[in-house]
C-alpha cells in the first residue's frame, strides 16, 4: 500500500499547481531559463525512438540484472526516491550553511511532498543505506544533536551509472551532441548535475502523468524491472511476443514467481499484454503498452535534457540540424 500511495502522490503532483503533466507546465518549462533543450514531441516522435527505447532497456537491465542486492535495495519506488533525493541534496551541501545540510529531518521534509512513507519508514531506509555503505551519518561539528548524512563513493558511483543509463537514449534522438561528460560518468559533472536537479525535484512525479498506464508496473515492487524485462525480451526476439518465465524473471531481480505472475495478470486485465502461454513463456505485448512506455521514456528524456542543458551552459543547437521528421510514437518491438 505504501508503494501505491507514493506513486499516486507523484502522479497527482502534490507539490505543484493543478493542471496538465509537467511537460506542459509553464512553471516547469521556466526552469530551463532560455537554455536550448529538446521538446517532448521531438523526442517521442523521433524516427529513432524505438532504437532509443531498446538502448535504454538494455542499459537499465545491465545495471540491475542478476544483481539481487541492488535490485532489492532499490526495488520499491519509495526506496529509490529516498536514494535519489539523498544524492541530490547531498551534492548541494555547504558546511558553512546549515540550511543546506543533508539531515534526516531535511530529507523527510523534502520527501513529504511525495507522500513517501512515514518518518519511521524513512528512518529505516536511511539506516539501511548507512548499514550497506551507501551513506555515512556524522554529528554536526557545532551541534552533536544534529546528524549530517553524506553519500559515499559507493552510492555516488551507482548514481553516475544510473545517470548514464538514462542519458544513453538521448544520444540517439537528440540534435545536440554534448552528452560526453554524463556518458563518461564524470564526477564533477555529476556534482553539478545533482545541484541543478534540486529545482526539478517537485516536478519529477508529474512526468508520470504522461503515461498513467505505467503506474500499474511502478506501483509494485520491481514492477519497472519486470516491464523492462518484458519489452527487452520482445525486442531481442524481434517479435511482439516475449518469453519471460516467471521464475527466471523473479530470480534475476530477487522477486517471487508469484509476484511476477500477479503483475503480468494485472497488466493483462488492463489491456497492456495478453498471456498466451503458461508460466510466462509467451506473452504478447499489446500496442497500448509500447505507446505508453515510449511516452513515459520520452518524458524522462525531456526532463533530463533540460537539466543537462543548464549544467553545461548550452547556448545553441548544433549547426546544420533541421527539423526532426515525425512518425507514430508506437514503434513496436524492433523498428
Amino acid at each position: 500500500m505504501r508503494q501505491l500511495r507514493v506513486l499516486n502522490s507523484l502522479a497527482a503532483g502534490k507539490a505543484v499547481r493543478a493542471g496538465g503533466p509537467a511537460v506542459d507546465d509553464p512553471d516547469f518549462l521556466r526552469l530551463a531559463g532560455g537554455a536550448p533543450h529538446l521538446s517532448y514531441d521531438e523526442i517521442v516522435l523521433h524516427r529513432s525512438m524505438a532504437q532509443a527505447r531498446k538502448l535504454y532497456i538494455e542499459r537499465f537491465l545491465a545495471l540491475y540484472d542478476r544483481d539481487v542486492f541492488m535490485a532489492r535495495l532499490l526495488v520499491e519506488a519509495g526506496r529509490f526516491l529516498v536514494f535519489h533525493t539523498a544524492v541530490i541534496l547531498g551534492a548541494a551541501q555547504d558546511s558553512e550553511r546549515r540550511e543546506t545540510w543533508l539531515t534526516v529531518g531535511r530529507l523527510k521534509r523534502e520527501l513529504a511532498v511525495f507522500g513517501a512513507g512515514s518518518d519511521r519508514h524513512i528512518d529505516q531506509l536511511v539506516a539501511r543505506l548507512c548499514a550497506v555503505g551507501f551513506m555515512t551519518s556524522q554529528p554536526a561539528p557545532d551541534d552533536r544533536r544534529v546528524r549530517i548524512l553524506e553519500p559515499t563513493e559507493k552510492m555516488l558511483a551507482h548514481d553516475r551509472a544510473w545517470l548514464a543509463v538514462h542519458y544513453a537514449p538521448l544520444t540517439l534522438v537528440s540534435r545536440f551532441g554534448d552528452y560526453q561528460d554524463v556518458m563518461g560518468e564524470q564526477r564533477d559533472y555529476q556534482r553539478r548535475h545533482r545541484r541543478q536537479a534540486i529545482a526539478f525535484l517537485p516536478f519529477s512525479g508529474r512526468l508520470l502523468a504522461v503515461a498513467p498506464d505505467l503506474l500499474l508496473f511502478f506501483k509494485h515492487a520491481g514492477g519497472h524491472m519486470i516491464s523492462a524485462a518484458l519489452l527487452g525480451a520482445a525486442m531481442a526476439a524481434g517479435d511482439v511476443h516475449a518469453a519471460v518465465p516467471y521464475a527466471d524473471v523473479g530470480a534475476r531481480f530477487g522477486l517471487s514467481r508469484t509476484h511476477v505472475r500477479s503483475i503480468l495478470l494485472e497488466a493483462q486485465d488492463a489491456g497492456l499484454v495478453r498471456i498466451d502461454g503458461r508460466g510466462g513463456r509467451r506473452v504478447e505485448i499489446l500496442p497500448r503498452l509500447w505507446e505508453s512506455y515510449d511516452r513515459g521514456l520520452a518524458a524522462g528524456m525531456f526532463s533530463h535534457d533540460m537539466v543537462h542543458a543548464l549544467v553545461i551552459g548550452r547556448t545553441a543547437q548544433r549547426s546544420g540540424d533541421g527539423a526532426m521528421p515525425a512518425m507514430s510514437a508506437v514503434a513496436g518491438p524492433s523498428s
